[in-house]
């Protein structure tokens, strides 16, 4: 492994290094979410953060955004195969989380655990 940071490192935490982007992702490795319960799973987001967070992911090919007919009209969000790439990632970080944060110990989802 590089230790300098370089481009890829860079781009990265530059896109998931953003503050709700990497719960967000975490709350839609459960399966896919409508905007609604996207917000209550993600606490302290506000509708206009997570909508720039999804259409963030959106394009950069992690999140797709699937429309159901209404009334009423219906938005939700799943990962795409390159966004469920992520588990491994945030498996590691969870249990580095836990072994070296104080109070991030017992918080970890289930789907995240081995």
């Amino acid at each position: 492994m590089c230790t300098a940071p370089d481009a890829a490192v860079l781009r990265v935490f530059g896109l998931l290094g953003k503050r709700w982007t990497g719960v967000l992702i975490a709350a839609l490795m459960g399966g896919p979410g409508h905007f609604t319960e996207l917000r209550r799973a993600v606490p302290g987001i506000s509708e206009r953060m997570l909508s720039d967070r999804l259409t963030e992911l959106a394009n950069e090919g992690l999140v797709s955004r699937h429309v159901q007919e209404g009334p009423p009209l219906r938005v939700s969000y799943r990962l795409t195969a390159a966004g469920r790439e992520l588990r491994p990632a945030l498996q590691e970080l969870t249990r580095w989380a836990e072994a070296h944060l104080e109070d991030a110990a017992g918080k970890c989802p289930a789907e995240f655990r081995d």
